[in-house]
């Protein structure tokens, strides 16, 4: 089995922007982990397995429908990856974020097992329109 790569993270990144979740999963594995930025536990809010996981991720995309990760850089070191992105979305009510992030990403079996998620805290951007 082919190991994860540069282009694959690529790829990642791309059905992310194209809010294609089937896309999405079909690179994660059957027991996939996502760590998301916020929530009760250390690592933020955790979902575990393709249903949880698929569900996190079609939530994150309601919050903000426009939600995109842009200016893309990614490594791959072994079994572990990232890729570092510009975060953009504007919720429902108008709310605009934009923060720098990475996503750290550990592979198994030619896929993502985990996507564990940070991002700067920062305030919403006032007035501000892409």
């Amino acid at each position: 089995m082919r190991q994860p790569d540069v282009e694959f993270l690529k790829a990642f990144s791309d059905a992310l922007n194209r809010h294609d979740i089937d896309a999405v999963m079909e690179m994660m594995t059957d027991d996939c982990v996502f760590h998301a930025i916020a929530g009760p536990e250390l690592v933020g809010k955790s979902f575990v397995g393709q249903a949880e996981v698929r569900q996190g991720l079609e939530n994150a995309w309601k919050t903000a429908p426009d939600a995109c990760w842009v200016d893309g850089e990614h490594f791959v070191i072994g079994d572990r990856g990232f890729s570092e992105t510009t975060y953009k979305g504007t919720t429902p009510d108008g709310v605009r974020s934009e923060a720098r992030m990475i996503d750290a990403f550990t592979f198994r079996d030619g896929k993502i097992a985990v996507k564990n998620a940070f991002r700067k805290n920062r305030p919403p951007i006032a007035g501000h329109n892409d």
